[in-house]
């Protein structure tokens, strides 16, 4: 077993490191207090090719794989979380879910601008009354002549209230069956569409340089070729593209995790107490340590996962443990970074802080722990049969 990174990926985490480290860390103070995007920075991640790191470069991606991708949106999120989740949304499920079931035509509008990082896209399948449970969506879509015409509401919906956000990828009822399941179908929805309205934005405690917004389609029309895949099968697809979001989920929590350990070993070295160090006290030691260990065991079940991904095996079990492990090792990261730092940790402008108010969002997008334990438990029901 190699548990060597290729050189392109070791290229990969390296020009990351350095652009979280110079460009982004400065400014995730200021992000967080303003709420403000940062556009400017966002377009430097697509003039270095964040954006299309797992695509052909026939849609303008690089050619790279997915390992490289999630090393990437690790090294990002070390920087700041809310654009780690960007890459999370925008590549590893909207540009995802569009190269693997769209037509050439639909890529070729949609992927490539997305893939180069001059678009940004949202995925929508949340709704009021469908959470946990997906599959009971109200929204519905109807074929009126040459166009479907959706309406519904989604809710906590990532990306779609910046100005660059092109389209949401939303999952919609096509067809009501009363005793087995609704059909649903995935869709390709413009910002630009009649009858697509953005809602309210969401007061966050944490990610505020993240937009989150509602999302209202009120005899939204959109063509009749803005369906995505097949008709019968895009919940299906919806849940195909968020097994990959959990991989990377998961490398944001490392992220996320290794700056509040980086963070912690400076503060420990430097801040005196008792006449020494509080890194000389056994007790501190000791939560550095498991905080170490805790970061790597998960970092490498979603560089696991995110290989057998690329090698095209099945990672139904390492995504889902990786996403359950990562984002419940991020929230006990970040409270004992919180510790080490006493009061100081709870002050705003200490990077901890704002991690580890961030940290709890984790355990719940793109699938709660409880969903994610529920996978696994279903996993070994089937191994049974």
């Amino acid at each position: 077993m190699d548990f060597d990174l290729k050189e392109e990926q070791k290229m990969i985490r390296d020009m990351t490191r350095d652009f979280a480290r110079d460009v982004i860390r400065p400014r995730s103070e200021e992000i967080d207090r303003t709420g403000h995007y940062p556009y400017d920075i966002m377009d430097k991640m697509a003039e270095l090719g964040m954006m299309g790191i797992p695509f052909p470069e026939d849609y303008g991606g690089s050619g790279g794989d997915w390992v490289g991708m999630h090393l990437c949106i690790e090294e990002i999120s070390w920087g700041d979380m809310t654009l780690g989740a960007l890459l999370d949304v925008t590549t590893s499920i909207v540009a995802q879910e569009l190269y693997a079931f769209g037509t050439e035509e639909q890529k070729t509008t949609w992927l490539v601008p997305i893939v180069k990082g001059k678009q940004i896209g949202a995925f929508g399948l949340t709704e009021p009354n469908a959470g946990s449970d997906a599959a009971s969506i109200q929204t519905r879509a109807a074929l009126e002549g040459n166009e479907w015409v959706l309406n519904g509401t989604k809710q906590f919906i990532t990306n779609i209230g910046l100005d660059n956000a092109s389209i949401i990828l939303a999952a919609a009822v096509t067809e009501r069956r009363a005793k087995v399941k609704n059909v649903i179908s995935a869709f390709i929805v413009p910002k630009t569409a009649p009858g697509f309205r953005l809602g309210k934005r969401y007061d966050k405690i944490g990610w505020h340089g993240s937009a989150t917004h509602e999302v209202i389609f009120d005899d939204c029309r959109i063509p009749k070729e803005n369906l995505l895949g097949d008709p019968k099968r895009g919940f299906a697809q919806h849940l195909e593209v968020l097994q990959t979001g959990r991989i990377s989920i998961a490398a944001i929590a490392v992220g996320m995790a290794q700056a509040c350990l980086d963070e912690s070993v400076r503060y420990a070295r430097e801040r005196i107490q008792f006449g020494q160090p509080i890194f000389n006290f056994q007790a501190v030691q000791f939560k550095l340590a498991d905080m170490a260990v805790s970061i790597e065991l998960a970092r490498n079940q979603y560089l696991k996962a995110a290989w057998l991904k690329d090698q095209g095996r099945n990672h139904t079990f390492e995504a889902t443990a990786a996403k359950l492990y990562a984002s419940e090792m991020a929230e006990k990261v970040a409270s004992d970074a919180v510790q080490i730092h006493g009061g100081y940790g709870y002050m705003s402008e200490y990077l901890v802080s704002r991690i580890y108010k961030g940290a709890k969002v984790l355990q719940i997008v793109e699938g709660t722990s409880e969903v994610q334990r529920m996978i696994i438990g279903r996993l070994f029901q089937h191994s049974l049969k």
